[in-house]
């Protein structure tokens, strides 16, 4: 969505028509996943993709059908049809596409601010049966809502928005409507997820630019002058040189929050895991031995934590990949990261029964 936002300016200040394509739907095998976004001008002017080029032309074809005609369309492709071999969706699935003329209404207006503070945010958008296309309901992580596809529609809608808005992704719901069955999709928009590494190590160097790549907002947090420098985090978005339990409490450590822990100093270590058990932080990860840990949770039980709450620690923390180097060590630790906010266990995909991006 953020890589649209300029390109939808920019055309609009130009007075531009605008066609926003949003794939709604993927059956089987295909390139991209729902959520995709294309956005094209009656001048040609193109940002995004819903297929990685597959059905790029076709789309924008429709594109300019749906801006003459001044209303919505769903679009199908699959390799089954005719139409889904010539433009080229090889790859063995179907998918859905919603063609909709651009117009900054109350609900877009919402969700684009919410997009821009930062904000939790998740939208429904109708796409059957026919009187349903199009119309959107924004719901707001105060549980405001913005909009409407139809008022026997809307709690349920956001209801699952609020389910989804966690840890972000897309949902298709059907639901009954007027003795028919209505179809929603559903997609969360949640804050960026911030890492927040302790320990200014060689390990975190790496861990911190892996992490970038995937939209994580980085800081790193070491008293020790020597280590956290801008220079040797050129990435990060803030190097703090500072007690960790000083910078935790100033900070809000919630379900968007992870913290790793990568010094083996016990000094840095135990107070930095102290804050994050105390707090709603979604990942907690040590680097250490079992021995090391050990002795950490000695120190933590002391300290009052149960053993529930330290079963929330990761240690030895990351997957299981067995490489020792600092960036082996990095990528491990973000594997198991991105496991933990997909919700999955992290074990090969070729050993997995349900789809491969089906529901958690």
């Amino acid at each position: 969505m953020n890589e649209l936002l300029a390109d939808l300016d920019q055309w609009r200040r130009d007075g531009e028509q605008i066609a926003l394509a949003t794939l709604v739907a993927v059956r089987g095998s295909a390139p991209r996943l729902p959520g995709s976004r294309l956005a094209v001008t009656r001048s040609a002017g193109f940002t995004g993709s819903v297929s990685a080029g597959c059905v790029e032309n076709d789309v924008f074809e429709h594109a300019m059908k749906v801006l003459d005609a001044g209303r919505p369309a769903l679009v199908t492709y699959g390799i089954a049809d005719e139409l889904g071999f010539e433009v080229g969706l090889s790859c063995g699935g179907s998918i859905d596409v919603l063609i909709e003329p651009f117009t900054e209404g109350d609900a877009w207006r919402a969700l684009r601010q919410a997009v821009e503070n930062e904000d939790p945010a998740a939208w429904g958008i109708g796409l059957a049966p026919a009187p349903l296309l199009g119309r959107k309901l924004v719901t707001l992580g105060d549980d405001r809502t913005q909009g409407s596809i139809d008022p026997a529609l809307d709690g349920e809608v956001a209801a699952a928005a609020r389910r989804l808005l966690p840890g972000g992704g897309t949902r298709s719901l059907v639901l009954p409507w007027n003795g028919e069955e209505a179809t929603v999709f559903v997609e969360a928009f949640p804050p960026p997820f911030r890492l927040f590494i302790v320990g200014a190590t060689h390990a975190a160097i790496h861990l911190c630019r892996m992490a970038r790549l995937v939209g994580f907002r980085v800081s790193v947090i070491d008293a020790r002058t020597a280590f956290a420098s801008a220079e040797r985090f050129p990435e990060a978005d803030e190097v703090l040189r500072a007690w960790p339990d000083a910078v935790f409490g100033e900070r809000t450590l919630d379900a968007y929050a992870y913290v790793v822990t990568l010094t083996h100093d016990f000094k840095i270590d135990v107070p930095a895991l102290e804050c994050a058990l105390r707090s709603g932080a979604r990942y907690i990860g040590a680097l250490g031995s079992r021995r090391t840990h050990a002795r950490r949770r000695e120190c933590l039980l002391e300290r009052g934590f149960s053993e529930t709450d330290l079963a929330r620690i990761r240690a030895p923390i990351g997957l299981d990949l067995g490489g020792r180097a600092p960036e082996e060590i990095a990528l491990a630790i973000l594997a198991e990261m991105l496991a933990v906010r997909h919700g999955r266990e992290g074990g090969p995909l070729s050993a997995r029964r349900a789809p491969i991006y089906g529901e958690k």
